[in-house]
């Protein structure tokens, strides 16, 4: 089989005036800038398809900022928006509420801030990795069953959007490297791609970054979830 690519797009900025850890709530949805962030995105790949690139699949988190991250590239390059649960952003006890020290400080939050490995607060990084990872075997071979079997035709691409934390740990995962971090050095900034390369037996040859939209993110949200 053929080369093939997954991109793990992180959505962009959400309009959250009051800076709430959104994690899964329902009715998130892009700030003004993260619609051109996601524009931007539109855009990228266009010229990308238009170069040559062979982009056959596209899937998107369930969450409502998500699915308008994807909508724009899907209009780009004539593909279908599919729902891909799997790739859902991480569930956490503090979803809904805005993480201060003060916050934190609260006794009735203590039993869920004893493991920052694993972490206590959350869904389990590991979890989070295979079923990321899960979804992104599933859309590599999706690419390729769609660009059919011609070998003189570029590797098929994938691209899946998702969530900062999932993606992160999908990435730590993918290159061995501890799950736990500090969630203040994750690269993975609004609207970049995590980008898989597999070689023609499924093996993962590397793990790309890039940051299309790099020119909006000054000023860009930057609050829990963001």
């Amino acid at each position: 089989m053929p080369q093939a690519t997954v991109h793990l797009l992180r959505h962009g900025e959400v309009h959250n005036p009051g800076g709430v850890l959104y994690g899964r709530l329902p009715e998130f949805h892009l700030s003004e800038l993260g619609r051109q962030m996601a524009q931007v995105l539109a855009e990228h790949f266009r010229e990308r398809a238009a170069a040559g690139a062979n982009i056959v699949y596209l899937a998107a988190s369930p969450l409502t900022r998500a699915q308008e991250t994807a909508l724009p590239t899907a209009q780009a390059l004539n593909l279908d928006v599919n729902t891909e649960p799997r790739i859902i952003e991480a569930g956490n006890y503090f979803e809904g509420l805005k993480i201060t020290k003060a916050e934190l400080r609260k006794p009735k939050h203590w039993p869920h801030l004893i493991n920052p490995f694993k972490p206590s607060w959350g869904e389990p990084y590991k979890d989070q990795a295979a079923r990321v990872m899960a979804a992104v075997q599933d859309a590599r071979l999706r690419a390729i069953e769609l660009a059919g079997a011609d070998l003189g035709t570029p590797g098929p691409e994938a691209i899946l959007v998702s969530h900062q934390l999932p993606i992160w740990a999908t990435r730590l995962s993918a290159e061995g490297k501890a799950l736990w971090h500090d969630p203040r050095k994750r690269e993975c900034t609004l609207t970049s791609l995590t980008s898989l390369v597999f070689d023609d037996d499924g093996s993962l040859l590397r793990v790309d970054y890039s940051e299309p939209a790099a020119a909006l993110l000054p000023g860009a949200a930057s609050t829990p979830g963001a």
